[in-house]
C-alpha cells in the first residue's frame, strides 16, 4: 500500500490580520482551515506563511512534501524569486501543486503556465454552481453532479491559461458568467490542480463537498511512485557498443 502523501499548506496569512471580516471567518487562518480536513482524514501536514523566514518554504520542508496547497491574493510580488525556483524544481521532479482561487496570480502558478493567468471578476456574493464534467477523474470521487455555493466571488471567462490536459470543473456564475473552474496539468513530472472557489471574506473553504475535493485533488497530485529519471551524461550503454 503506497504510503499517505506528505502535505504542506501555504497561505499569505496576511487578510487575517488585517480584515476583520476575513479573520471572524477563519479566525485561525485560511491554511488552518484547509489542513484540518486533511489531517482529520488521517494526511501528516504542515503549514507555512508568507512571512516566515523563506515563506516557510525551506529546501527541507519541501523534500518533505509531496503535495503543496497554495493560497495568494494580496502580497503576490513579495514571494522571494528564490522561492518561487525551488518550488518549481520540487514540481518539475514530481512534487504535486494544487492552487487556490486568487493563486492563479502567484509567481509559481504564471511561472508553470507560462501565462498571465488573466481572468475578470466581480464581487458582489453571486450564487456559483460547479458542474463536474469529468466524473471518472478521481477528483470528482464521490460528488453530486453539481454543487453550489453562495456566497463567492464571480471569476469569468476568458481565462488566460493553457488549455488543460484534463477539465474536471466548469462553473455557472448567478450573473450569467461561466469558468473553468478545475484544471488538471502535468509539468515535468509533477501535477498541477487549480481550483477556483475560495474567495477570503466567504466560509468556501468550511463546506465539506469543497473539502472533499481538496483532499481528492492530494491524493490525485500525489508522487505516483514511478522510476527515478536520470538526465545529463549518460556514459555507460546497456548494451554492448562495438567501436
Amino acid at each position: 500500500m503506497a504510503a499517505l502523501p506528505r502535505v504542506t499548506v501555504w497561505n499569505e496569512f496576511r487578510h487575517e490580520q488585517s480584515h476583520e471580516d476575513v479573520r471572524r471567518v477563519y479566525p485561525d487562518g485560511i491554511h488552518e482551515a484547509l489542513a484540518a480536513p486533511l489531517r482529520a482524514a488521517g494526511l501528516a501536514v504542515k503549514t507555512a506563511t508568507l512571512d516566515e523566514p523563506e515563506h516557510g518554504l525551506t529546501d527541507a520542508v519541501l523534500a518533505e512534501t509531496d503535495v503543496l496547497l497554495w493560497w495568494g491574493h494580496m502580497a503576490h510580488d513579495e514571494v522571494q524569486d528564490a522561492v518561487v525556483d525551488r518550488v518549481q524544481a520540487r514540481v518539475l521532479e514530481g512534487m504535486g501543486l494544487i492552487v487556490l482561487h486568487s493563486g492563479h496570480f502567484s509567481k509559481i502558478f504564471r511561472r508553470l503556465m507560462g501565462t498571465t493567468c488573466n481572468l475578470k471578476w466581480r464581487e458582489i456574493g453571486e450564487r456559483e454552481r460547479i458542474w463536474v464534467i469529468e466524473p471518472g477523474h478521481p477528483i470528482a470521487a464521490g460528488l453530486p453532479e453539481y454543487f453550489e455555493i453562495k456566497p463567492e466571488e464571480m471569476y469569468g471567462e476568458h481565462f488566460g491559461v493553457p488549455a488543460p490536459d484534463t477539465l474536471v470543473f466548469v462553473s455557472w456564475f448567478e450573473g450569467g458568467e461561466v469558468f473553468r473552474s478545475g484544471c488538471c496539468y502535468q509539468r515535468g513530472n509533477g501535477k498541477i490542480f487549480y481550483f477556483r472557489p475560495g474567495h477570503e471574506t466567504y466560509p468556501t473553504y468550511h463546506l465539506p463537498v469543497v473539502q472533499r475535493v481538496i483532499l481528492n485533488a492530494v491524493g490525485w497530485a500525489a508522487p505516483s511512485g514511478g522510476p527515478q529519471v536520470q538526465y545529463g551524461h549518460y556514459p555507460e550503454p546497456l548494451e554492448k557498443v562495438e567501436v
